[in-house]
């Protein structure tokens, strides 16, 4: 399969959401993935969570054409390693610190890191990173929050999750300074259907 270098503003790009999934059973990994990409969400962040995860990764991206599949909940270093053998082709973070951005800028593929308040975006913007994931968005005040960084850094371009549903992406989708929401309610029951209705979501 052809691997296409992306750049962070590429991915963010592919589509309104990306899926975060959860992979309890290995088998799951490649029907879902499958059904994903065909609604349209190419974009697939599996997070290491399980036990499967890696091994999820590797089939994702060995055998679900179109399918541009990345680590989640990566914490640690060896976690980045891990998921780059694996064949992830971005990297996304709860957290940042550090130790771990060293890692994510030193890893070679897209990543987002995750900011919760105004010190961790200056953080990353004194490393020149311009996108980021808001975590857990829900909790950290939502898109009022997220209209509230958009004051002092506009420059900075986010990936909200955590507590988004269907009903919620459309509100962050509408802010100049959200690309993309993250979520997972698509992931179950008719996956496909569920894809394609997220892929259409307006981004501003």
């Amino acid at each position: 399969m052809t691997t296409v270098t992306l750049t962070t503003q590429a991915l963010v790009a592919l589509a309104p959401v990306v899926p975060v999934v959860v992979i309890d059973e290995l088998d799951d990994a490649v029907p879902l993935a499958a059904a994903l990409v065909r609604g349209g969400l190419p974009a697939i962040e599996v997070t290491l969570r399980t036990q499967p995860a890696l091994a999820a990764i590797e089939r994702i991206a060995a055998e679900v054409e179109g399918a541009v599949v990345g680590a989640g909940t990566v914490t640690t270093r060896q976690q980045v390693d891990d998921a780059l053998s694996a064949g992830a082709r971005f990297l996304v973070s709860p957290g940042a610190t550090p130790a771990l951005l060293d890692a994510l800028q030193g890893s070679g593929v897209p990543f987002l890191a995750g900011t919760a308040t105004p010190s961790d975006v200056m953080a990353l913007l004194e490393r020149g990173i311009t996108h980021a994931k808001f975590f857990p968005a829900e909790v950290n005040g939502g898109v009022q929050a997220l209209k509230a960084l958009a004051g002092p850094f506009p420059q900075m371009r986010f990936c909200p999750t955590g507590g988004i549903d269907a009903a919620k992406a459309p509100e962050y989708l509408a802010l100049p300074n959200v690309v993309c929401v993250g979520g997972s309610w698509m992931t179950k029951g008719d996956v496909e259907r569920l894809a394609a209705e997220a892929a259409a979501l307006p981004v501003q």
